[in-house]
């Protein structure tokens, strides 16, 4: 059997084919600056964007090249982003709470999109509308009646594809239907990421890659941030690190859950066939509980292919074949193509899935994105500098970030609970698929 890895396959993402990597000014790192940015994704960027804007001096520090970490290794997927329904917030925080934090998803789309456009980067930015499928009969119906609550409480487009309807947005008969969203969005990320990179270095913030901060020491004028290459006196820190959060802040480890995100590219592939498979472009997602997604490569030549393969946390060489075979499932005809790419990103998932802003002894923060952070990573790391300039306040500012007895930043509960979610959307599947 011939390998399903092309000759020349690369462990590495599909989106840093052919971009430069980010080129060091090599200028020594400033003794002291009003604030130090602690990672230099999208939330970091933004963040930097922001304050120096606004008139701040500002230092973003990354322990790997800038953009090395889930900002570059995403899907492209953009959504509204906020997970628990408007009834489930209602509970926790009253209507109106409730309503303010749903809507903080829409702006978020929103607002990368003027971003996007006002920064004038060329990253592929398309509404192209997103079809989430159904992978049994049950959870069609219970989409169906979302879709309707969505648009009557909220506002959301959310337009209802029955299974006999379905091969008009996606070439495949692996789901029983499902909802559109026509407003939810793709780009590439890692061109987003570096139309990033150059306004905040013309706008004057600077970055430092493979220069980790090691320890943030509390002193009478703000804060000390030690690095092996300097020490950094700032008036202001903010720690913008999602699901590389490390234990340099203890108190943010314990609130977030890293999980990797596997993804793959196929070689490119014909025409007629990619045309069929994804008739309108749509980004995908499913009501699985270890979710797929995937969707067509900007160009329209390859399947680029995501999920979670295993209980434990592997090798991008391992991850392959595995979500290659679950591709098949979904796609019989690319059995006969390759793969060309197959690599991992850690996202951060927080334990009530909303994402935080927010300050702890006087360090500010922003992360716990739950696998939607190309809008929300984005917008918050926005608002936390309008935060530090005196700005309005977010919905999302302020509210408990909820941690568990026993957890420290390590989540040994993880392969057990992914296991069993696999095991059951796998019975789910055949069981709907039997009665058909």
């Amino acid at each position: 059997m011939p390998s399903i890895l092309a000759d020349g396959w690369k462990a590495d993402a599909y989106w840093l084919e052919g971009l430069p990597v980010f080129a060091d000014d090599g200028a020594v790192l400033p003794a002291s600056v009003d604030v130090v940015i602690i990672g230099a994704g999208y939330t970091g960027l933004n963040a930097g964007l922001e304050l120096v804007r606004g008139g701040r001096s500002t230092l973003v520090l990354d322990a790997e090249v800038p953009g090395w970490g889930c900002s570059t290794r995403n899907g492209g997927q953009i959504s509204t982003s906020i997970k628990p329904s408007l009834k489930k917030l209602t509970r926790k925080y009253g209507h109106s709470k409730a309503k303010a934090i749903r809507d903080i998803g829409k702006h978020a789309l929103d607002w990368i999109e003027e971003r996007i456009a006002s920064e004038q980067i060329d990253c592929n930015f398309q509404r192209c509308g997103r079809f989430h499928g159904a992978h049994t009969p049950k959870h069609f119906d219970a989409l169906a009646q979302q879709a309707q609550q969505l648009r009557q409480h909220e506002g959301i487009d959310a337009e209802i594809i029955p299974r006999h309807e379905q091969h008009h947005e996606l070439g495949t008969d692996a789901y029983f239907g499902g909802v559109v969203f026509p407003h939810h969005a793709s780009l590439d990320p890692a061109k987003y990421h570096q139309g990033l990179l150059r306004a905040a270095v013309a706008a004057g913030v600077l970055i430092k890659g493979h220069c980790p901060a090691t320890k943030i020491t509390k002193t009478a004028s703000g804060f000390a941030v030690q690095t092996p290459k300097a020490t950094i006196a700032a008036k202001e820190v903010i720690v913008a690190t999602n699901g590389y959060t490390g234990t340099i802040t203890p108190w943010l480890k314990r609130r977030v859950i890293p999980i990797g995100s596997y993804i793959i590219a196929t070689e490119p592939l014909p025409r007629a066939l990619m045309d069929r498979l994804f008739p309108k472009d749509r980004i995908i997602s499913d009501t699985r509980k270890v979710v797929y997604y995937f969707r067509p490569s900007p160009d329209r030549k390859r399947v680029l292919f995501g999920g979670r393969v295993s209980a434990n946390e592997t090798d991008p060489a391992i991850s392959a074949p595995r979500l290659f075979a679950d591709m098949c499932r979904m796609f019989p005809d690319l059995h006969a193509y390759q793969i060309t790419h197959s690599w991992m990103g850690k996202v951060a998932y927080s334990f009530d899935e909303l994402p935080h802003i927010g300050t702890h002894n006087g360090i500010h923060y922003a992360m716990g994105y739950c696998g939607s952070g190309i809008s929300s990573a984005s917008y918050l790391g926005m608002r936390i500098g309008q935060k530090i300039l005196g700005q309005d306040r977010a919905a999302l500012d302020g509210l408990a970030f909820p941690t568990r007895p026993l957890y420290s930043g390590k989540p040994w509960f993880l392969p057990p609970l992914v296991a069993f979610y696999r095991w059951r959307d796998r019975a789910q599947c055949r069981k709907a698929m039997r009665f058909k």
